[in-house]
C-alpha cells in the first residue's frame, strides 16, 4: 500500500518522535507513506466565517499535490494520510466544504489560478482511520512483543472528535484508540476526561489554566490506575507531558505519569528498535516504567 502522506509542521520540529514512530510502524504493516512534494502549512485553523475563502487555500493546495502525485503514478490511492490532529481536522474540513460548495470551489480556483484545479476526489484520513481499515487482527498479527501488564489511558483531546461531522469515531463513546491498544496487548484504562480539552493554545498566554486542565486529566488517569497516557495530538502531548513541571508547581503532591504517542507503543509492540520508538524524546521519560514492566531493557 503506497499512500500520500502529509506530515505538517510540528512533526518536523517538536514532534519528531511522532513521525519517526509513525513511519516505522507503517513500514512494519507494509504501508509506504510517501511525503507530499512541496507541501505547505495546513493553515492551522479552519475558517469560522462562511464567506472566508482565504483559510481554505493552504489545505486545498496540499490536496492538489495529491492529485499531482496520483497523475504521476507516485502513489496508488487518492487517500491523504495525516497524523497531527490539527492538520487532519483543518484539511478534512476544508475538503468537505470545497466538495459541498461549488461556489466556494470556484472562488478558490480563481484565487489559485497558477495551481491545477483540485479534483475534489481526495479522501483525507487520519492514520488511526487507516489502521482501522487494515483491521485490528492485522495489527495483532504484527505484534512481536505484546504489551501485557501495561495499563494505558487513551486521551483523544478535542479535534479527533469535533465537530461531529468530521469526527473519526463516536464523539460520545470513541473506541478507536482503545481497540488499537487492545490489539497491541495493552490493558485499557477508561478515562472519563478522554475528550476534555487539555488547554490547547492557552498554554501560550494562560499557562496556569492549561496546567489546571492538564492536572485534572492526568490525576484521573493516575487515580484509575493507568501507567501512562497515550495521545495522537502533539499539542496535547506537550501540555500533558512536557508541562508536568508546571503542574507540580501548582500541585506539589502530583507525581508524574508518562505521556506517549500511540505509534510509539505500536513500534514497541512490533519489536522495533530504540530509534523507531524514539522514547528518548518524551518528557517524562517513559523508559524506566517500560523497563520495570519488562517491555524494554533497563538502561
Amino acid at each position: 500500500m503506497k499512500l500520500p502522506y502529509y506530515p505538517g509542521c510540528t512533526l518536523k520540529t517538536n514532534a519528531e518522535n511522532f513521525e519517526t514512530s509513525t513511519l516505522e510502524a507503517a513500514e512494519a504493516l507494509d504501508i509506504e507513506l510517501v511525503e507530499l512534494p512541496r507541501w505547505n502549512c495546513c493553515g492551522t485553523v479552519h475558517a469560522l466565517a462562511k464567506d472566508d475563502v482565504m483559510h481554505y487555500l493552504a489545505p486545498i493546495r496540499n490536496l492538489v499535490r495529491v492529485d499531482q502525485m496520483l497523475a504521476e503514478g507516485d502513489v496508488e490511492e487518492g487517500k491523504l494520510v495525516t497524523q497531527c490532529v490539527m492538520c487532519w481536522n483543518t484539511i478534512k474540513r476544508a475538503n468537505t466544504a470545497a466538495r459541498e460548495d461549488p461556489d466556494k470551489m470556484e472562488k478558490i480556483k480563481g484565487i489559485m489560478e497558477k495551481e491545477p484545479e483540485y479534483s475534489g476526489k481526495v479522501e483525507v484520513l487520519h492514520f488511526l482511520e487507516l489502521l482501522k481499515e487494515k483491521g485490528w487482527d492485522t495489527i495483532t498479527g504484527a505484534v512481536k512483543l505484546p504489551l501485557e501488564g501495561l495499563k494505558v489511558a487513551p486521551y483523544y483531546g478535542c479535534l479527533l472528535l469535533r465537530p461531529r461531522e468530521v469526527a473519526l469515531d463516536d464523539p460520545d463513546n470513541p473506541r478507536i484508540i482503545e481497540d488499537l491498544l487492545e490489539a497491541l496487548g495493552a490493558e485499557v484504562v477508561d478515562l472519563a476526561y478522554k475528550s476534555k480539552c487539555c488547554g490547547a493554545y492557552h498554554a501560550v498566554h494562560m499557562k496556569e489554566v492549561t496546567a489546571e486542565l492538564s492536572h485534572k486529566i492526568l490525576s484521573q488517569a493516575t487515580e484509575m490506575g493507568a501507567d501512562m497516557v497515550v495521545t495522537a495530538c502533539p499539542l496535547c502531548e506537550f501540555n500533558l507531558g512536557k508541562r508536568q513541571h508546571e503542574i507540580k508547581m501548582l500541585h506539589p503532591e502530583f507525581g508524574s505519569i508518562p505521556v506517549v504517542y500511540y505509534t510509539q507503543l505500536m513500534a514497541l509492540a512490533f519489536g522495533l528498535n530504540e530509534e523507531a520508538t524514539a522514547f528518548d524524546e518524551n518528557t517524562p521519560d517513559p523508559r524506566p516504567l517500560l523497563a520495570e514492566k519488562g517491555l524494554i531493557m533497563e538502561r
